[in-house]
Protein backbone atom coordinates (compact mmCIF):
# COMPACT_ATOMS: atom_id res chain seq x y z
CA UNK A 1 0.00 0.00 0.00
CA UNK A 2 2.91 2.36 0.68
CA UNK A 3 4.13 1.86 -2.88
CA UNK A 4 0.64 2.26 -4.33
CA UNK A 5 -0.03 5.45 -2.38
CA UNK A 6 3.24 6.89 -3.54
CA UNK A 7 2.35 5.93 -7.11
CA UNK A 8 -1.09 7.51 -6.93
CA UNK A 9 0.49 10.70 -5.69
CA UNK A 10 3.12 10.92 -8.41
CA UNK A 11 2.39 8.41 -11.15
CA UNK A 12 -0.53 9.71 -13.18
CA UNK A 13 1.51 9.81 -16.40
CA UNK A 14 3.46 12.75 -15.05
CA UNK A 15 0.28 14.72 -14.33
CA UNK A 16 1.03 15.38 -10.69
CA UNK A 17 4.25 17.19 -11.46
CA UNK A 18 2.55 19.53 -13.90
CA UNK A 19 -0.55 20.15 -11.84
CA UNK A 20 1.37 21.08 -8.71
CA UNK A 21 3.36 23.58 -10.71
CA UNK A 22 0.33 25.10 -12.41
CA UNK A 23 -0.07 28.80 -11.61
CA UNK A 24 -3.17 30.17 -9.98
CA UNK A 25 -5.26 32.53 -12.05
CA UNK A 26 -6.13 35.85 -10.40
CA UNK A 27 -5.38 34.27 -7.06
CA UNK A 28 -7.82 31.41 -7.61
CA UNK A 29 -6.82 27.78 -7.28
CA UNK A 30 -6.95 25.77 -10.48
CA UNK A 31 -9.85 23.37 -11.03
CA UNK A 32 -8.50 19.83 -10.93
CA UNK A 33 -10.16 16.80 -12.40
CA UNK A 34 -9.11 13.17 -12.27
CA UNK A 35 -9.63 11.32 -15.56
CA UNK A 36 -9.14 7.55 -15.76
CA UNK A 37 -8.86 5.77 -19.09
CA UNK A 38 -9.56 2.14 -19.90
CA UNK A 39 -6.11 1.99 -21.53
CA UNK A 40 -2.87 0.84 -19.97
CA UNK A 41 0.18 3.15 -19.90
CA UNK A 42 1.61 2.26 -23.33
CA UNK A 43 -1.74 2.64 -25.07
CA UNK A 44 -2.76 5.74 -23.11
CA UNK A 45 0.22 7.57 -24.57
CA UNK A 46 -1.59 7.41 -27.91
CA UNK A 47 -5.29 7.39 -27.10
CA UNK A 48 -5.54 9.80 -24.17
CA UNK A 49 -2.41 11.67 -23.13
CA UNK A 50 -2.21 14.04 -26.09
CA UNK A 51 -5.72 15.34 -25.38
CA UNK A 52 -4.94 15.83 -21.69
CA UNK A 53 -1.64 17.56 -22.45
CA UNK A 54 -3.27 19.91 -24.96
CA UNK A 55 -6.10 20.78 -22.60
CA UNK A 56 -3.73 21.50 -19.71
CA UNK A 57 -1.51 23.66 -21.88
CA UNK A 58 -4.33 25.75 -23.33
CA UNK A 59 -6.18 26.03 -20.01
CA UNK A 60 -3.06 27.82 -18.76
CA UNK A 61 -3.52 27.09 -15.09
CA UNK A 62 -7.28 27.64 -14.84
CA UNK A 63 -7.92 23.89 -14.93
CA UNK A 64 -5.83 20.73 -14.99
CA UNK A 65 -6.73 17.17 -15.93
CA UNK A 66 -4.82 14.47 -14.06
CA UNK A 67 -4.59 11.29 -16.15
CA UNK A 68 -4.75 7.80 -14.65
CA UNK A 69 -4.50 4.59 -16.64
CA UNK A 70 -6.36 1.27 -16.58
CA UNK A 71 -7.30 0.09 -13.06
CA UNK A 72 -5.02 2.69 -11.46
CA UNK A 73 -7.66 4.33 -9.26
CA UNK A 74 -10.50 1.83 -9.60
CA UNK A 75 -10.96 -1.38 -11.63
CA UNK A 76 -12.26 -0.76 -15.15
CA UNK A 77 -15.49 -2.59 -14.33
CA UNK A 78 -16.16 -0.05 -11.57
CA UNK A 79 -15.44 3.06 -13.63
CA UNK A 80 -19.08 3.98 -14.07
CA UNK A 81 -19.92 3.81 -10.38
CA UNK A 82 -16.83 5.86 -9.51
CA UNK A 83 -17.77 8.45 -12.14
CA UNK A 84 -21.37 8.62 -10.99
CA UNK A 85 -20.30 9.10 -7.36
CA UNK A 86 -17.73 11.73 -8.28
CA UNK A 87 -14.76 9.67 -7.07
CA UNK A 88 -13.44 10.23 -10.60
CA UNK A 89 -14.40 13.37 -12.51
CA UNK A 90 -14.05 12.04 -16.07
CA UNK A 91 -13.61 8.72 -17.84
CA UNK A 92 -12.46 7.52 -21.23
CA UNK A 93 -13.91 4.10 -21.97
CA UNK A 94 -16.43 2.15 -23.94
CA UNK A 95 -19.82 1.56 -22.31
CA UNK A 96 -19.42 -2.21 -22.24
CA UNK A 97 -16.14 -2.37 -20.31
CA UNK A 98 -17.21 0.06 -17.61
CA UNK A 99 -20.58 -1.67 -17.13
CA UNK A 100 -22.67 1.45 -17.50
CA UNK A 101 -26.31 0.76 -16.43
CA UNK A 102 -27.90 2.23 -19.54
CA UNK A 103 -29.88 0.93 -22.48
CA UNK A 104 -26.96 1.65 -24.82
CA UNK A 105 -24.19 -0.14 -22.88
CA UNK A 106 -24.34 -3.22 -25.08
CA UNK A 107 -23.42 -1.14 -28.16
CA UNK A 108 -20.21 0.28 -26.74
CA UNK A 109 -16.93 -1.39 -27.58
CA UNK A 110 -17.55 -3.85 -30.40
CA UNK A 111 -21.16 -4.51 -31.38
CA UNK A 112 -20.74 -7.59 -33.61
CA UNK A 113 -20.26 -6.77 -37.29
CA UNK A 114 -22.16 -3.48 -37.04
CA UNK A 115 -19.27 -1.35 -38.31
CA UNK A 116 -16.90 -1.75 -41.23
CA UNK A 117 -14.60 1.28 -40.96
CA UNK A 118 -13.53 3.77 -38.32
CA UNK A 119 -15.34 6.63 -40.07
CA UNK A 120 -18.63 4.80 -39.47
CA UNK A 121 -18.56 5.83 -35.82
CA UNK A 122 -18.49 9.65 -36.14
CA UNK A 123 -21.00 9.49 -38.99
CA UNK A 124 -23.43 7.43 -36.91
CA UNK A 125 -23.09 9.74 -33.94
CA UNK A 126 -23.13 13.06 -35.75
CA UNK A 127 -25.38 12.34 -38.75
CA UNK A 128 -27.59 9.43 -37.73
CA UNK A 129 -28.63 10.48 -34.24
CA UNK A 130 -26.63 8.27 -31.90
CA UNK A 131 -25.06 11.24 -30.09
CA UNK A 132 -28.45 12.48 -28.89
CA UNK A 133 -29.46 9.00 -27.76
CA UNK A 134 -26.26 8.52 -25.76
CA UNK A 135 -26.52 11.94 -24.11
CA UNK A 136 -30.11 11.29 -23.12
CA UNK A 137 -29.39 7.84 -21.70
CA UNK A 138 -26.42 8.98 -19.62
CA UNK A 139 -28.17 12.11 -18.37
CA UNK A 140 -30.73 9.80 -16.78
CA UNK A 141 -28.00 8.36 -14.55
CA UNK A 142 -26.16 11.57 -13.72
CA UNK A 143 -23.36 11.35 -16.28
CA UNK A 144 -22.47 13.74 -19.10
CA UNK A 145 -21.65 12.03 -22.37
CA UNK A 146 -19.05 14.41 -23.82
CA UNK A 147 -18.21 12.78 -27.14
CA UNK A 148 -17.81 9.51 -29.02
CA UNK A 149 -14.99 8.39 -31.28
CA UNK A 150 -13.71 5.33 -33.08
CA UNK A 151 -10.74 3.18 -32.25
CA UNK A 152 -9.31 0.11 -33.95
CA UNK A 153 -11.10 -2.95 -35.36
CA UNK A 154 -11.48 -6.15 -33.32
CA UNK A 155 -9.57 -9.21 -34.49
CA UNK A 156 -8.24 -12.35 -32.84
CA UNK A 157 -4.54 -12.58 -31.97
CA UNK A 158 -3.79 -16.15 -30.92
CA UNK A 159 -0.97 -18.49 -29.99
CA UNK A 160 -2.19 -21.18 -32.41
CA UNK A 161 -3.37 -20.53 -35.98
CA UNK A 162 -7.07 -20.09 -36.78
CA UNK A 163 -8.12 -21.19 -40.26
CA UNK A 164 -11.75 -22.17 -39.59
CA UNK A 165 -14.55 -21.59 -37.11
CA UNK A 166 -13.76 -24.99 -35.62
CA UNK A 167 -10.34 -23.67 -34.60
CA UNK A 168 -12.07 -21.17 -32.30
CA UNK A 169 -13.77 -23.90 -30.30
CA UNK A 170 -12.46 -23.97 -26.73
CA UNK A 171 -10.18 -20.96 -27.16
CA UNK A 172 -9.90 -18.98 -23.92
CA UNK A 173 -9.94 -15.39 -25.03
CA UNK A 174 -9.78 -11.99 -23.37
CA UNK A 175 -12.52 -9.90 -24.96
CA UNK A 176 -15.34 -7.45 -24.27
CA UNK A 177 -18.54 -8.58 -22.51
CA UNK A 178 -20.85 -8.22 -25.51
CA UNK A 179 -18.31 -9.66 -27.96
CA UNK A 180 -17.80 -12.58 -25.59
CA UNK A 181 -21.55 -13.16 -25.34
CA UNK A 182 -21.75 -13.29 -29.14
CA UNK A 183 -18.64 -15.41 -29.72
CA UNK A 184 -19.62 -18.03 -27.15
CA UNK A 185 -21.90 -19.65 -29.74
CA UNK A 186 -18.77 -20.55 -31.71
CA UNK A 187 -17.12 -22.22 -28.75
CA UNK A 188 -15.04 -19.24 -27.63
CA UNK A 189 -14.55 -19.10 -23.85
CA UNK A 190 -14.56 -15.42 -22.77
CA UNK A 191 -12.19 -14.66 -19.90
CA UNK A 192 -12.21 -11.50 -17.79
CA UNK A 193 -8.89 -10.38 -16.27
CA UNK A 194 -7.30 -7.05 -15.34
CA UNK A 195 -5.85 -5.41 -18.45
CA UNK A 196 -2.27 -5.42 -17.15
CA UNK A 197 -2.40 -9.21 -16.52
CA UNK A 198 -3.20 -10.21 -20.11
CA UNK A 199 0.32 -10.57 -21.48
CA UNK A 200 1.40 -12.86 -18.64
CA UNK A 201 -1.85 -14.84 -18.86
CA UNK A 202 -1.12 -15.64 -22.51
CA UNK A 203 2.44 -16.63 -21.65
CA UNK A 204 1.34 -18.98 -18.88
CA UNK A 205 -1.44 -20.57 -20.94
CA UNK A 206 -4.31 -19.12 -18.93
CA UNK A 207 -5.35 -17.45 -22.19
CA UNK A 208 -5.12 -18.74 -25.75
CA UNK A 209 -5.38 -15.27 -27.21
CA UNK A 210 -7.13 -11.93 -27.26
CA UNK A 211 -10.03 -10.47 -29.24
CA UNK A 212 -9.80 -7.00 -27.81
CA UNK A 213 -8.17 -4.86 -30.47
CA UNK A 214 -6.62 -4.58 -33.89
CA UNK A 215 -3.03 -5.30 -34.77
CA UNK A 216 -1.80 -1.79 -33.87
CA UNK A 217 -2.65 -2.33 -30.22
CA UNK A 218 -1.28 -5.87 -30.30
CA UNK A 219 2.12 -4.41 -31.11
CA UNK A 220 1.81 -1.29 -28.98
CA UNK A 221 0.88 -2.99 -25.71
CA UNK A 222 3.04 -6.11 -26.06
CA UNK A 223 0.49 -8.77 -26.99
CA UNK A 224 2.27 -9.38 -30.30
CA UNK A 225 5.22 -10.58 -28.20
CA UNK A 226 3.25 -13.49 -26.75
CA UNK A 227 0.90 -14.43 -29.61
CA UNK A 228 1.88 -15.78 -33.01
CA UNK A 229 -1.08 -15.35 -35.36
CA UNK A 230 -3.51 -12.61 -36.35
CA UNK A 231 -6.90 -13.51 -37.83
CA UNK A 232 -7.85 -11.01 -40.53
CA UNK A 233 -11.63 -11.59 -40.22
CA UNK A 234 -12.91 -8.75 -37.99
CA UNK A 235 -15.57 -9.09 -35.32
CA UNK A 236 -16.13 -5.38 -35.88
CA UNK A 237 -14.45 -2.79 -38.04
CA UNK A 238 -14.21 -0.20 -35.28
CA UNK A 239 -14.52 0.22 -31.52
CA UNK A 240 -16.97 2.77 -30.13
CA UNK A 241 -15.45 4.64 -27.20
CA UNK A 242 -16.32 7.81 -25.34
CA UNK A 243 -15.34 10.54 -22.96
CA UNK A 244 -17.70 10.94 -20.01
CA UNK A 245 -17.88 13.40 -17.11
CA UNK A 246 -19.63 13.48 -13.77
CA UNK A 247 -22.73 15.60 -14.42
CA UNK A 248 -22.35 17.85 -11.36
CA UNK A 249 -18.69 18.54 -12.07
CA UNK A 250 -19.51 19.22 -15.72
CA UNK A 251 -22.27 21.69 -14.87
CA UNK A 252 -19.92 23.59 -12.56
CA UNK A 253 -17.46 24.35 -15.36
CA UNK A 254 -17.44 27.69 -17.21
CA UNK A 255 -18.71 27.36 -20.77
CA UNK A 256 -15.33 28.08 -22.33
CA UNK A 257 -13.67 25.25 -20.41
CA UNK A 258 -16.44 22.87 -21.48
CA UNK A 259 -15.84 23.89 -25.08
CA UNK A 260 -12.09 23.52 -24.71
CA UNK A 261 -12.50 20.01 -23.33
CA UNK A 262 -14.77 19.05 -26.23
CA UNK A 263 -12.29 20.38 -28.78
CA UNK A 264 -9.32 18.60 -27.21
CA UNK A 265 -11.22 15.32 -27.00
CA UNK A 266 -12.34 15.68 -30.62
CA UNK A 267 -8.73 16.22 -31.67
CA UNK A 268 -7.80 12.97 -29.92
CA UNK A 269 -10.56 11.19 -31.86
CA UNK A 270 -9.02 12.49 -35.08
CA UNK A 271 -5.55 11.36 -34.05
CA UNK A 272 -6.80 7.83 -33.46
CA UNK A 273 -8.45 7.82 -36.88
CA UNK A 274 -5.16 8.10 -38.73
CA UNK A 275 -2.98 6.33 -36.14
CA UNK A 276 -5.06 3.17 -36.29
CA UNK A 277 -5.90 3.35 -39.99
CA UNK A 278 -2.26 3.59 -41.00
CA UNK A 279 -1.04 1.25 -38.29
CA UNK A 280 -3.42 -1.57 -39.13
CA UNK A 281 -2.29 -1.71 -42.76
CA UNK A 282 1.41 -1.18 -42.09
CA UNK A 283 1.69 -3.87 -39.43
CA UNK A 284 -0.22 -6.41 -41.50
CA UNK A 285 2.29 -5.89 -44.29
CA UNK A 286 5.49 -5.07 -42.43
CA UNK A 287 4.96 -6.29 -38.86
CA UNK A 288 7.61 -8.92 -38.06
CA UNK A 289 5.86 -10.75 -35.22
CA UNK A 290 2.38 -11.97 -36.23
CA UNK A 291 1.54 -14.26 -39.14
CA UNK A 292 -1.78 -13.55 -40.85
CA UNK A 293 -4.48 -16.21 -41.10
CA UNK A 294 -8.01 -16.02 -42.52
CA UNK A 295 -11.27 -17.94 -42.35
CA UNK A 296 -12.71 -18.33 -45.89
CA UNK A 297 -15.43 -15.83 -46.75
CA UNK A 298 -18.02 -18.55 -47.35
CA UNK A 299 -17.49 -19.94 -43.85
CA UNK A 300 -17.24 -16.49 -42.22
CA UNK A 301 -20.69 -15.76 -43.67
CA UNK A 302 -22.03 -17.93 -40.84
CA UNK A 303 -20.68 -15.38 -38.38
CA UNK A 304 -22.27 -12.52 -40.29
CA UNK A 305 -25.63 -14.31 -40.31
CA UNK A 306 -25.32 -14.99 -36.59
CA UNK A 307 -24.51 -11.32 -35.97
CA UNK A 308 -27.73 -10.17 -37.56
CA UNK A 309 -29.67 -12.67 -35.46
CA UNK A 310 -27.84 -11.27 -32.41
CA UNK A 311 -28.93 -7.75 -33.39
CA UNK A 312 -32.55 -8.91 -33.36
CA UNK A 313 -32.05 -10.51 -29.96
CA UNK A 314 -30.72 -7.24 -28.57
CA UNK A 315 -33.44 -5.17 -30.26
CA UNK A 316 -36.11 -7.26 -28.54
CA UNK A 317 -34.82 -6.25 -25.10
CA UNK A 318 -36.07 -2.65 -25.07
CA UNK A 319 -37.48 0.19 -27.14
CA UNK A 320 -34.21 2.16 -26.99
CA UNK A 321 -32.14 -0.84 -28.07
CA UNK A 322 -34.53 -1.44 -30.93
CA UNK A 323 -34.11 2.18 -32.00
CA UNK A 324 -30.31 1.89 -32.04
CA UNK A 325 -30.39 -1.40 -33.94
CA UNK A 326 -32.73 0.18 -36.50
CA UNK A 327 -30.19 2.97 -37.02
CA UNK A 328 -27.39 0.44 -37.53
CA UNK A 329 -29.53 -1.42 -40.07
CA UNK A 330 -30.48 1.71 -41.97
CA UNK A 331 -26.91 3.00 -42.00
CA UNK A 332 -25.49 -0.26 -43.31
CA UNK A 333 -28.16 -0.42 -45.99
CA UNK A 334 -27.21 3.06 -47.18
CA UNK A 335 -23.51 2.17 -47.21
CA UNK A 336 -24.15 -1.05 -49.14
CA UNK A 337 -26.25 0.75 -51.74
CA UNK A 338 -23.61 3.47 -52.07
CA UNK A 339 -21.08 0.81 -53.03
CA UNK A 340 -17.30 1.33 -53.19
CA UNK A 341 -15.51 2.86 -51.38
CA UNK A 342 -18.22 2.78 -48.70
CA UNK A 343 -18.77 -0.96 -48.93
CA UNK A 344 -17.21 -3.66 -51.08
CA UNK A 345 -18.86 -6.96 -51.83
Amino acid sequence: MTTRRKFLATGALGAAATTLAAPAVLGQQAIRWRLQTYAGPALAEHVTKSAVDSFNKIAAGRMQLELYTSDQLVPTGELFQALQRGTIDAVQSDDDSMAGPTEVTVFGGYFPLALRYSLDVPVLFNKYGLDAIWKEEYAKVGVQHVSAGSWDPCNFATKDPVHSLADLNGKRVFTFPTAGRFLAQFGVVPVTLPWEDIEVAVQTGELDGVAWSGITEDYTVGWANVTNYYLTNPISGAWIGHFFANMDRWNELPEDLKELMKVCFEQSHYYRQHWYWGGEADLRVNGPKLKLTSIPDAEWAQVETAAHAFWEEIAAESETKAKVVAIFKHYNEVMAKAGPPYRYG
